[in-house]
């Protein structure tokens, strides 16, 4: 079976939509720009983690411009994961992922809030992403995180409330500390209970960067296909679109799954048709 791309729109003013290389987990950064080439996503984003090509900035270049398909954002290597890629230290792994960022012609560096124990970067976060920003010109877009619901028992030892413990400090909301630039993750949402809508309004004014994905509100990063959880998803794209959004939305989706290249292919060409159709302007329709 071929997968047939939807049809690459050019209209003035469209949001572009990005593929991240995390959808396409286990494969490599470089399945990511294959694939974003053939299905015609506008640009890749890349996830900086294991994966020696998402770490070389010769490699991803070489990648841009073999498919014809550009770098939209870097993720910093901020997972529990990735907490040695790079450097063991969270500031210098940001401070990279900026200029990497820069060389590759990327607007945006994604980023989480710092965990809860890393005291000293805490401590100085906001005043190093504002740096980052002035420096550069680059948006270092924080990132709306969740808090983790351990089982009972485990809740009970730590105190933890209800509504689970948070590894992020202050908040796993980042519009409650307030940054010049955020990114929306709707994945992220689901898991913290947080209505989307809501904090898609929080962020305005400082929204540079969306990563599109569902969730059922299970206490997990689900990432789902749009369209396959129940958060607003179709709502907020038209909310961007009637609001002149002008980052990009970029599709961080679940295809693990997938046993073959055209499974995920098949994954990634619902998810962006859905992307597509509900960013169209509502006079285009």
């Amino acid at each position: 079976m071929t997968v047939q791309p939807p049809p690459r729109e050019d209209a003035p003013g469209r949001i572009p939509v990005g593929l991240s290389s995390a959808s396409v987990w286990p494969q490599p950064a470089r399945a990511a720009f294959e694939m974003a080439a053939d299905l015609g996503f506008d640009g890749v984003e890349v996830m900086v983690w294991a994966d020696a090509v998402s770490q070389d900035v010769a490699a991803l270049r070489r990648l841009s411009d073999q498919h014809g398909v550009p770098v939209l954002a870097v993720h910093a290597p901020c997972l529990l994961i990735t907490q040695r890629v790079w450097s063991p230290e969270p500031e210098e792994r940001l401070r990279r992922a900026v200029v990497v960022a820069g060389e590759l012609g990327a607007s945006t560096v994604v980023v989480h809030p710092p965990f809860r124990w890393q005291r000293r970067y805490a401590d100085g976060f906001s005043d190093l992403v504002a740096e980052l920003e002035e420096t550069s010109g680059i948006a270092v877009a924080v990132e709306n995180m969740f808090p983790l619901r351990p089982p009972s028992t485990l809740n009970r030892l730590r105190g933890a409330k209800a509504g689970g413990l948070s590894a992020f400090t202050p908040s796993p909301d980042p519009t409650e500390v307030g940054y010049r630039n955020y990114t929306l993750d709707l994945s992220h949402a689901a898991a913290a209970h947080v209505d989307a809508i809501d904090l898609l309004k929080r962020m305005k004014g400082g929204l540079a960067h969306v990563h599109l994905a569902d969730g059922t509100g299970a206490p997990r990063d689900e990432h789902l296909v749009p369209g396959q959880g129940n958060q607003p998803c179709a709502e907020v794209c038209e909310a961007l679109a009637a609001d002149g959004y002008r980052g990009s939305v970029v599709l961080e989706v679940n295809t693990r799954k997938a046993r073959t290249r055209q499974q995920r292919a098949a994954v990634l060409a619902e998810a962006l048709r859905f992307t597509q159709e509900h960013l169209r302007p509502l006079s285009s329709t």
